[in-house]
């Protein structure tokens, strides 16, 4: 079964932990100093925060799938698209090392398809300076972002959804 994927890039995690924790009713699944992850499943949702420089907003956005064939479905489906597609096999990302394929929206929305294979003790990868702060999301699909969806963005006129 799938599970979507929602990184946002936050200013204060600790009050933005404190605000997801009341939102979901729970404390995050990994909590480390400068980012959280809540595995839910009401909704199933694998909803994580970061705090390593980055324009606060949405990071990007991903499906999460429990096994080595479920994606390779999802990059069968990536590849179908008119879009560069990136394969990271085995890399270090967000204290876990998964395999993963990247694209981007016609928005500029990154989205991550992974699987993740094992927890790591560090953020990224070990070269990796802490403020390199795209949350892992490739330089080539990071490029392609006009911005990140600030998190005090005002609705449109007119309503929602």
């Amino acid at each position: 079964m799938k599970r979507l994927h929602v990184h946002v890039a936050v200013d204060d995690l600790a009050a933005s932990i404190r605000f997801y924790s009341a939102l979901f009713a729970v404390e995050p699944t990994v909590a480390k100093d400068d980012y959280a992850k809540w595995m839910l499943d009401d909704p199933r949702v694998n909803f994580a925060i970061s705090a390593r420089g980055a324009t606060p907003g949405l990071n990007h956005l991903g499906v999460q799938v429990e096994s080595a064939d479920e994606l390779a479905e999802m990059g069968a489906r990536l590849q179908k698209l008119e879009t560069e597609v990136v394969e990271e096999m085995g890399t270090a990302c967000c204290y876990a090392k998964s395999d993963k394929y990247w694209a981007t929206d016609p928005q500029g929305i990154a989205w991550e398809t992974y699987h993740t294979l094992d927890s790591i003790p560090v953020f990224g990868h070990a070269d990796a300076s802490a403020s390199d702060s795209g949350c892992c999301v490739p330089e080539s699909v990071a490029v392609s972002v006009p911005s990140r969806i600030p998190l005090k963005a005002k609705p449109a006129a007119g309503g929602c959804c």
